[in-house]
Order: C-alpha cells, then sequence, then structure tokens
C-alpha cells in the first residue's frame, strides 16, 4: 500500500445510519443537530446526508458535553462556534508566522498586517498603503547610544 494515500477527514463518506452508529446516537438525533447547525453534513443531489470523520468526531464532542457535562444544546452551540473562531485565529496566525519566517531580519522590522493577514514590508518612515481596511502596523523601536 502506497502511504501517500490518506483519506480527507472532511470526505462525507457516511450515511446517517453509519454515522449514528459510529457516534453511538440515533439517527433522529443526527437530523436534530442538523437542523440546529451543530452539525451540517453534505448533501446528496438527492438530498441525503452524509458525514465525515470531522463530523462523527464532532458528534461526540456534543455527546460529551451534553452527558457528560449537563450542558444544554444551546450552550454546546456556542462552545463550539467559539471553538471555531478560536480555530481560524490560530490558522491565520500561523500563516502569518510563516510569512514572516520567509522574510529576511531587515523587512521583520517594519511591516503592515491587513485583516486577512497578508503582509508587506515596509522602509523605515513609510506608511502602508491604505485600503478600505484599516491596517495594523508593528515596529520595534531601536535604542540609540
Amino acid at each position: 500500500m502506497h502511504s501517500s494515500h490518506r483519506l480527507d477527514d472532511r470526505a462525507p463518506v457516511f450515511v446517517i445510519s453509519v454515522a449514528a452508529e459510529l457516534s453511538g446516537m440515533h439517527p433522529q438525533t443526527l437530523r436534530q443537530y442538523d437542523r440546529l447547525g451543530l452539525v451540517i453534513p453534505q448533501r446528496t443531489r438527492g438530498r441525503g446526508r452524509r458525514y465525515s470523520t470531522r463530523n462523527i468526531a464532532r458528534l461526540r464532542e456534543i455527546q460529551g458535553l451534553s452527558q457528560e457535562d449537563g450542558i444544554n444544546l444551546a450552550g454546546i452551540k456556542r462552545i463550539l462556534e467559539l471553538q471555531d473562531e478560536v480555530s481560524a485565529m490560530q490558522d491565520q496566525l500561523e500563516s502569518v508566522r510563516e510569512r514572516l519566517e520567509r522574510m529576511t531580519p531587515a523587512q521583520r522590522r517594519v511591516f503592515s498586517a491587513d485583516r486577512d493577514g497578508e503582509i508587506n514590508a515596509l522602509r523605515r518612515g513609510e506608511r502602508p498603503k491604505r485600503r478600505s481596511s484599516s491596517a495594523l502596523v508593528l515596529w520595534r523601536p531601536t535604542r540609540r547610544s
């Protein structure tokens, strides 16, 4: 078997009955969670639900929060939204770090970063070009003896 073949954890491969069995829930519970927006599976052309391994993991997390921690569905939805937000911000931060690592030391001293994480090196005293969104300029002043 070739080791470069990996299953994408977002691939919609499980029908609702299999997803329910893998998550330890009733299919009707999965339908309710879909209606509430807790776990949104992909749909086939015939509108059938298809769940990914990532969906299954989220279903198990919901079950733990509900049964073990006693959190209601509204609270669970908010927790999941916040987790998704943190994850997106961590991804953006990692992207910014990777771009900074590719910059020379001189470029890293003064740069601007926009809302999308786009980084542009600036010369000393140069201001970032104005766009429709505001930019953040980071710099570290040098000490003069």
